[in-house]
């Protein structure tokens, strides 16, 4: 059984782990909605080693990283859903459902979470639809590429 665990950005082979697959997950994503320009994607490892976001991952038998998720308090009330990336070894495995359902469970008493992805991404606006978020708005961030937010309320379970 895989387990969830949070990452230690400042551990070198975890930190390695991170960037690795936020590549292939984001470069997926970039594919899928025809932009490349996606802020994962420009990062760099001492950027991601520096960020202010709390990292979950899902961890196999051995110890590998198949998915991670981070989260940004915004304000007492809201938690944003920052990055969502599951590698492609493992998709269709219910890897990022788990690890939104870990996230509603370590944050019982926001009222709301946030979360955008691009339109065209199908396999999260699925995913998010499917653990309860709606969508709330969009933005054209770049010609042809909108991004949409949605909310879900907190403090129940799905």
């Amino acid at each position: 059984m895989n387990t969830i665990a949070k990452l230690n950005l400042q551990d070198e082979d975890t930190l390695d782990s991170l960037w690795s697959l936020q590549h292939k997950a984001y470069r997926l994503e970039a594919e899928r909605i025809g932009f490349d320009a996606i802020p994962p994607l420009l990062e760099t490892r001492d950027m991601l080693r520096n960020c202010e976001e709390n990292f979950y991952g899902c961890l196999d038998e051995d110890g590998d990283l198949m998915g991670a998720v981070a989260t940004e308090e915004e304000d007492v009330d809201s938690l944003t859903i920052t990055r969502m990336m599951v590698s492609p070894d493992h998709f269709r495995q219910g890897i990022a459902g788990r690890l939104l359902e870990h996230v509603f469970g370590l944050y019982p008493s926001k009222n709301r979470f946030i979360v955008s992805t691009g339109r065209k991404n199908d396999p999260a606006v699925s995913l998010y639809l499917k653990h309860g978020f709606t969508p709330v708005s969009a933005a054209e961030v770049a010609p042809g590429v909108e991004l949409v937010e949605f909310h879900r309320a907190g403090g129940r379970t799905h």
